[in-house]
């Protein structure tokens, strides 16, 4: 055999042999494949026999897992806390009346000559009347003096009520410092008289050597820094007095507010220094206040003589006989009867007239 030959069969046979190789490797992966496919039939689970976790129904006995749940965030509501009680001042009055008549006077006597008969026609009416006096009237006599006016001015309180009887007396420490005296009628708390007892400052002005010469003037002009009551007790600046003005009406909440003619009106000159102070310390304190000023009445003092008489018949008689009583005790402007009441001098001209005026009427200068 050639050596050709013998190339020629083995090539032929290495060829049989990778073909029959090739054959064999391609069997093996077609039996592979199918057997994995018979294995996924075979061995995939029937949905229908997997059990899902059932949930319980409501008449299950097996209590159901407690879900839990979000914890609520907290809702933060604006509250509004209550606003606190105002302070209860120690002059304060409440009034069983249809309105309160708050009275501001220089010395006892002063609201019955110019002032009548707004104030007895306010008692009459079933009004609370709060009247006030800031000096002691005392003339520089000292206080028996004093003692025997406001005694008058509780007998002529008397004949306005219509009622005799007995006075309740407290003395008060106000928050603006001042000692004042309140006297109200028992059973009868619709009317008060409020004494400060400050130095009555005469008719000139410069006051009286029993009290210093100390004048609510020269308080109201900064010229002293404070007064003292005659009756004794704590002094009183001139702020604390406007401040006692305030706190009283603001503890008698008052409809109407009467009071001296103040300094600077044309009705002032020729008053007396302690008128024109007084109405001019009320005008300074409340005027400003929108719920008050528009009651408050000014009335004109001594200068009222040069005015037309107004009162007459049975007002007037009213009104003196109220004065009458007063004078009883006393001693300076003592009448016994209507005709000699009126025929005193200067004093039965002012008790024939009543003027009262507004801010617009002050024609201030």
């Amino acid at each position: 055999m050639s050596r050709a030959s013998v190339r020629t069969r083995r090539a032929r046979h290495r060829r049989r042999s990778a073909a029959l190789i090739a054959a064999v490797v391609l069997a093996v992966v077609v039996i592979a494949a199918v057997a994995g496919i018979f294995s996924f039939a075979v061995l995939r689970p029937d949905p229908s026999s997997v059990s899902t976790p059932a949930s319980p129904s409501p008449s299950s006995s097996v209590a159901p897992t407690p879900t839990a749940s979000p914890t609520p965030s907290p809702v933060t509501s604006a509250v509004t806390a209550p606003a606190p009680e105002p302070p209860v001042l120690p002059a304060a009055q409440g009034c069983d009346g249809a309105t309160t008549v708050m009275s501001v006077w220089a010395h006892p006597d002063d609201d019955i000559i110019f002032a009548n008969p707004t104030i007895s026609d306010a008692i009459d009416a079933g009004d609370c009347v709060r009247t006030v006096f800031v000096t002691a009237g005392d003339a520089g006599k000292g206080m028996r003096y004093v003692e025997a006016r406001e005694l008058g001015i509780l007998r002529a309180y008397n004949d306005m009520r219509g009622t005799q009887g007995l006075w309740d007396t407290t003395d008060l420490t106000l928050t603006s410092g001042a000692h004042v005296r309140r006297l109200t009628p028992t059973g009868d708390p619709r009317v008060s008289v409020i004494f400060l007892r400050l130095p009555d400052g005469n008719i000139t002005g410069a006051g009286f050597a029993d009290t210093g010469f100390a004048t609510l003037g020269h308080l109201f002009d900064g010229g002293i820094p404070a007064l003292s009551p005659v009756s004794g007790g704590a002094h009183v600046s001139r702020d604390q007095l406007l401040a006692t003005v305030r706190e009283l009406s603001t503890g008698f909440a008052p409809g109407r507010v009467l009071t001296h003619i103040p300094r600077g009106s044309a009705f002032a000159p020729g008053d007396h220094p302690d008128h024109s102070v007084v109405g001019s310390v009320v005008r300074e304190a409340l005027a400003s206040d929108p719920a008050v000023s528009p009651g408050i009445r000014y009335f004109v003092g001594y200068p009222s003589a040069d005015l037309p008489r107004n009162l007459d018949g049975a007002v007037l008689d009213a009104k003196v006989d109220t004065y009458r009583i007063y004078t009883q005790q006393d001693e300076v402007i003592r009448c016994a009867d209507r005709a000699a009441c009126l025929g005193t001098r200067k004093f039965g001209e002012w008790l024939r007239r009543s003027y009262p005026k507004t801010e617009a009427e002050l024609q201030l200068r």
